[in-house]
Formats: C-alpha cells, sequence, structure tokens
C-alpha cells in the first residue's frame, strides 16, 4: 500500500425504507479465502492484552470502569499498534462477517454493549477512537480533521488485516465512516450509520452541545467533574430520557469519560472542530453531491426524537444516496438503548447479506 501524508501527531416500531435508483444492493467481490483469514485475524483472542497494561495514559478510575463492565459482557478487548506506532483498544464480540464500528463522540465502544450480545453471524470490532475510551490519544489539527480521521481508519484496517469491510458508526463515528466511504470507496463493502448523523443536509446541532463551543462557556464546561445525574439530563436532551436509567452501566462509562482529561481533551477538540457557536463548519458539511456520489449499500437507522434531525431530514439524506435504505425507530439520539435487539438484528442481516448470492 502506497505511502500516506501524516496528519496525525502523537502527544508527549415504524419503519420507513428506500431503495435508491440502482435497485437491489450490490454484492461486492471478496475472494472466500481472504475474507477467512481476515476474520481468523480479528477474532483471535490468544494476544489479548490485560487493561492494566499501559492503557494510553488514561487514569485508573477509566481502566477500573472498562474492567468491572467487561468483565460482566461477553466481549473480548485487546490492543493493536498501527504502522505509525499508535495503540488502539478495541472490543470485540461475535463470530462471521467482519464489521468495523466506530462510537460516538464523549463515549467509548462501551456504549455499543447493549446491542453486541444479540449480533448473530457477524463480528463486531469496535475501535475506541483516539483519545476515547483507551486508545492513545492524537492530535488532529483542525484543519486536517476530516484527512485525520481517513488516515486513523486506514490504519486501523491496514492492522486487522482488513482491505476491505462493512463500516459502521454512530453520531460522530457515524461522520467518519461516511468520510471514509467517500475517501476509500474500494475498502468500504457496506456501511451503516447506526444514528442521526451530525453535518448531513439539514441535521443542525442539539442545544446541549452548542453551549461545548461557545467562548468561555465551553472551557468551563469542560472543567465541569459530571455526575450521574449530569449525564442523565444529557442523554435526556438526546431523546433518551426514559431509556438511558435502564443502562446504569452507561452512565457510569460515561461519568467516567467524563473525569478522562484525556477523552474530554478529545471530545472538546472534535466539537471545535465540527461545530462553531453559528452551527456547523461549512468546511466540514456534507453535501448532497457527497451523498449521491456514494457506491457503498448503506443503511440508515434513525430515531424519530432524535434532535439532530427529523424524520424528514433523515428520509431526505437517504434518498440522495444511490442505494440505501432507512430505518426510523422510536428513538432518540442512541437507538439501540431501547430497542438493542431490533439494532442487532439490522445490522446483523446487512452485514451478512454481503457474502449472499
Amino acid at each position: 500500500m502506497a505511502a500516506r501524508s501524516s496528519s496525525l501527531h502523537r502527544p508527549s416500531a415504524m419503519t420507513a425504507r428506500w431503495r435508491g435508483p440502482e435497485g437491489a444492493p450490490q454484492v461486492l467481490a471478496f475472494p472466500a479465502d481472504r475474507a477467512m483469514k481476515a476474520v481468523a485475524k480479528v477474532t483471535t483472542r490468544t494476544n489479548i492484552d490485560r487493561l492494566g497494561q499501559q492503557a494510553a495514559g488514561h487514569p485508573d478510575e477509566v481502566r477500573e470502569v472498562y474492567e468491572r463492565i467487561l468483565a460482566d459482557a461477553a466481549v473480548g478487548h485487546r490492543y493493536i499498534e498501527t504502522s505509525s506506532g499508535r495503540r488502539v483498544h478495541l472490543i470485540e464480540a461475535g463470530e462471521g462477517q467482519p464489521v468495523v464500528l466506530l462510537h460516538g463522540g464523549g463515549t467509548s465502544s462501551l456504549s455499543h454493549l447493549p446491542f453486541l450480545a444479540h449480533l448473530e453471524g457477524v463480528t463486531a470490532i469496535n475501535v475506541d477512537r483516539p483519545g476515547f475510551g483507551l486508545s492513545e490519544p492524537v492530535h488532529i489539527p483542525r484543519e486536517h480533521y476530516r484527512d485525520g480521521a481517513i488516515e486513523f481508519i486506514d490504519e486501523v484496517l491496514d492492522a486487522l488485516g482488513l482491505e476491505s469491510t462493512a463500516l459502521a458508526g454512530a453520531s460522530g463515528g457515524g461522520l467518519w465512516a461516511l468520510w471514509y466511504a467517500l475517501a476509500r470507496p474500494e475498502r468500504v463493502r457496506r456501511l451503516v450509520l447506526l444514528t442521526g448523523t451530525p453535518l448531513l443536509p439539514g441535521t443542525r446541532i442539539p442545544a446541549a452541545l452548542r453551549l461545548m463551543v461557545t467562548p468561555l462557556v465551553g472551557d468551563l464546561l469542560a472543567r465541569v467533574k459530571p455526575s450521574p445525574k449530569m449525564v442523565t439530563r444529557f442523554m435526556a436532551a438526546m431523546g433518551e430520557k426514559d431509556t438511558i436509567v435502564h443502562h446504569p452501566e452507561l452512565i457510569e462509562s460515561l461519568v467516567a469519560a467524563g473525569r478522562d482529561p484525556i477523552a474530554s481533551a478529545a471530545a472538546l477538540d472534535e466539537y471545535r472542530a465540527l461545530l462553531s457557536p453559528l452551527g456547523f463548519r461549512s468546511s466540514m458539511r456534507v453535501q448532497p453531491d457527497d451523498l449521491r456520489s456514494l457506491t457503498a449499500p448503506t443503511l440508515v437507522i434513525w430515531g424519530d426524537r432524535d434532535p439532530t434531525g427529523t424524520a424528514e431530514v433523515a428520509l431526505r439524506a437517504t434518498s440522495l444516496i444511490p442505494n440505501a435504505r432507512l430505518e426510523m425507530l422510536p428513538a432518540g439520539h442512541v437507538p439501540w438503548l431501547g430497542h438493542a435487539e431490533r439494532v442487532a438484528e439490522l445490522l446483523s442481516r446487512f452485514v451478512r447479506s454481503d457474502g449472499e448470492g
């Protein structure tokens, strides 16, 4: 693979469906022997690192929360090292067709645990993005933020031995997945947007996030140590008031992340790269022509109470993608909190269908 210039610097239930003009999903060629080797590689557990070892400078509290939550979950977890030498933390679950998942901003791969246990016939590789969870922080200059995101995914797929794969993302992670599908269409076999994706045409900034990029106010908020009550209120503003209370382990992980200076800095950097007090940065917006140029079959999952955009916004954005399907759920910004089995079913079936026919 050709060398790439680096943009990354290490610091010391309602249903709507749409199919585009191309009709039925296309099946992309991928040799069976290569697929089996890739799956075998990413499902190996023999060299899993213990979380207590070198958690990339994250506080002990974060490691302890991870250890306690993952000990009760039927998942594996490990580190990989990329070509640039950075350590990336993964949570893995299931056996079958690989799908790489990217979590949203201000959280980690722990946020996907509610639906991982319900997946069937897929290997879910959940990547802690730079600085989040237990992954090493990476400084990405604001002017190169999109390029840095693409380079990070390139390095992760290379380290996993995946020449191409299904790629899924939630919220900010969905934006990274979309950017990558546009930049590297040959490496994205299927694309899944697990929730409302910011910066799509017609989307808006939730009020709770607009404050984070307001001068002075954002800096003050970044210093506040969150409590479970604060997390619950924030999730209520994101349309998940009645569901988040059923996931105490997720609340605990969000509190720990908010008290992690590395994760907090990564979240603030991301918000400031994408947003301004006046709205989304125009240079970061996904344009209609971008969506029209997507080649990967795409599944869009969206909550009808998602503060980033209404059902009409979701339908309009999905209709621009040549081969896309929209699934609306009665939910807020995190549909799997109340519909874990349904989200897992949609994701599993869509990823598995890549190998059918």
